[in-house]
């Protein structure tokens, strides 16, 4: 009789740790992942408002691509959160044309005059698009720690009016070294990823005559929580 009470009381006690292990339906050992250590928010990376600070270029024999910015703005559009009252000038869209010689594989790439480097651990990246409802395909061009370069699917452009665009950044191997790399252990003070540009990469069926398309608000979503953790007396490691 002792030793069925005994494997009673085992299974009572792994029961209730079982059931103290979960908060919310996570675990426990995973708390201080997926909750305390992410401070996320979304952030305003550029607004279209400046002129001459993106630049269109595409392979000569391809065809010819102008890039200038118009007045408009998508419908659906909200502020970031903080930003409502700050007046912050939401005027312009970047428009970008491109005339085709022939028909074939090509691609346009859209450069700013400088990469646009995002706060934090970066988490998704998004854009408004106006694309024409072409199968053509929009791509962002980023920069990790290691200064490598990688393009991302935003996906295909076969829509009528304005959408926003969004693309999950690939987590970082665990030897921090492989992947999109964010972070390194090593140094606390270089963070993050940058924006180099877009690509629009051509449905070869569709590359004729004159195509355009529009972009306006390019936002990411970032964890600050490491940004915050930095130590303030730390050196920085830029000379």
């Amino acid at each position: 009789m002792k030793r069925y009470t005994v494997v009673l009381f085992l299974f009572c006690a792994g029961f209730l740790f079982a059931q103290e292990s979960e908060v919310g339906g996570i675990r426990a050992d995973q708390l201080g992942i997926s909750t305390a250590q992410q401070y996320l928010r979304e952030i305003s990376l550029d607004k279209f408002e400046y002129d001459g600070y993106w630049r269109a270029v595409m392979s000569s024999d391809q065809g010819y691509a102008y890039a200038r910015l118009f007045e408009g703005s998508p419908a659906g559009k909200v502020p970031v959160v903080g930003e409502e009252d700050l007046n912050i000038s939401d005027k312009y869209v970047l428009g970008t044309r491109v005339d085709f010689l022939h028909r074939g594989h090509s691609s346009v790439a859209l450069y700013p005059t400088h990469s646009i480097p995002i706060e934090g651990v970066t988490k998704t990246i998004s854009v408004w698009v106006a694309g024409r409802n072409f199968n053509h395909e929009l791509k962002v061009i980023i920069q990790d720690f290691f200064g490598r370069q990688f393009e991302l699917s935003l996906g295909k452009l076969n829509f009528q009016g304005w959408k926003q665009l969004t693309v999950a950044i690939p987590p970082q191997e665990a030897d921090g070294i492989n992947g999109v790399v964010q972070r390194n252990y090593h140094y606390h003070n270089k963070i993050g990823i940058q924006v180099v540009g877009f690509r629009v990469v051509f449905d070869p069926a569709e590359a004729v005559g004159s195509y355009y398309v529009y972009l306006d608000d390019l936002r990411a979503v970032t964890d600050l929580f490491a940004e915050d953790d930095r130590e303030p007396d730390d050196m920085v490691d830029a000379w």
